[in-house]
C-alpha cells in the first residue's frame, strides 16, 4: 500500500508541476526584456530582471481604474447570482406550482446552448436599453446562472422536508423558510457558487470587450488584451500586467485556500 501511495502522489507531483509551469513562465516573461522575451531558442531566465516593466503597465493603462471597475463586476454579479439563483432554486425545489418541471427544463435548456449564441439578442437589448459603455451592460446579463439554479437546487432537495414543516408550524412563509432555514443550511453550496462566479466574473473578456469601448468602463481582462498589438506585443509589458491582473485572486485563494477546495469538491460531488 506504502508503494501505491507513494506513485499517487508522485503522479499528483508531476501534475502540479506541469500547471504551475505556465505561471512560472508568466513571471520570468514579466521581467525579461522584449528581445530575450522572444529569443528562439527560448531563454529561461533573464540576464538582468526588468522591473520597470511592470512600471510601464501603470504608465500604458489606467490599470486601478480598470480594476476597479473589474471589481464592482465581480461584487455584484457574484452577490446577485447567490440570491436570485437561490431563490429560483428554492422555488424549483420546494414550491409545488404548475409547469415547474417544464420551466426548469426551459432553464436547464440555456446550459445546452453555446453562449456565443446570445451574444448578439444581449447587444441589441443593450442597445435599445442605451447601455453601451456602462458598466451596467457588463453586469446585468450575468446576474443569473442556470447552473448556479440547477447546483443550489439540488442542495434544496437534499434538505430534510421536516424542517420546512416545522417552520410552517410556526407560522413561516416561504419567503421566511427560504431566508431563514433553507438558505444558511445551503452555505457549501453558497459557497462553491460564489467562488466560481467570482472568479468567471474576474476573467471574462468576449462579452466586456463588445460592450464597452471607453477606457473608463474597460475591465481588467479588455484593457490588458490593448496590450496586444497587431503586428508586434510587448510580451514582457503584457505578462507583467497579466500577473497584476490574477494577484487579487491568487490572494484571495491563499486566504480562503479551503473553501475553494471544499466548493469544487462539492460542485463535483453534486
Amino acid at each position: 500500500m506504502k508503494g501505491k501511495h507513494l506513485w499517487i502522489h508522485l503522479v499528483l507531483i508531476i501534475g502540479a508541476v506541469i500547471m504551475v509551469i505556465p505561471f512560472i513562465w508568466m513571471i520570468l516573461t514579466s521581467l525579461k526584456t522584449y528581445a530575450e522575451s522572444v529569443q528562439v531558442p527560448p531563454k529561461i531566465f533573464p540576464k538582468v530582471f526588468q522591473w520597470h516593466n511592470y512600471k510601464e503597465v501603470f504608465d500604458l493603462l489606467p490599470f486601478f481604474k480598470f480594476m476597479l471597475n473589474t471589481f464592482i463586476v465581480t461584487v455584484i454579479r457574484t452577490i446577485g447570482q447567490l440570491f436570485l439563483c437561490s431563490i429560483a432554486a428554492y422555488a424549483f425545489a420546494r414550491i409545488s406550482f404548475p409547469g415547474r418541471n417544464v420551466l426548469f427544463i426551459l432553464v436547464l435548456s440555456v446550459l445546452m446552448v453555446p453562449s456565443q449564441v446570445f451574444l448578439l439578442p444581449q447587444y441589441m437589448i443593450m442597445v435599445k436599453l442605451n447601455w453601451l459603455n456602462t458598466l451596467q451592460a457588463v453586469i446585468v446579463p450575468g446576474l443569473f446562472s442556470a447552473f448556479g439554479t440547477f447546483l443550489l437546487r439540488q442542495f434544496f432537495m437534499g434538505l430534510p422536508k421536516e424542517l420546512e414543516e416545522a417552520a410552517r408550524l410556526d407560522g413561516c412563509n416561504h419567503f421566511q423558510i427560504y431566508w431563514k432555514i433553507m438558505l444558511p443550511l445551503a452555505k457549501p453550496g453558497l459557497i462553491a457558487l460564489g467562488i466560481f462566479t467570482a472568479l468567471w466574473s474576474w476573467n471574462e473578456l468576449m462579452w466586456p470587450l463588445i460592450v464597452n469601448s471607453s477606457s473608463e468602463k474597460m475591465t481588467l481582462s479588455v484593457g490588458l488584451s490593448s496590450l496586444q498589438g497587431q503586428y508586434v506585443t510587448n510580451y514582457p509589458i503584457l505578462m507583467a500586467g497579466s500577473f497584476l491582473a490574477i494577484l487579487p485572486m491568487l490572494i484571495l485563494f491563499m486566504f480562503l485556500q479551503k473553501r475553494f477546495i471544499e466548493g469544487i469538491a462539492i460542485t463535483g460531488g453534486k
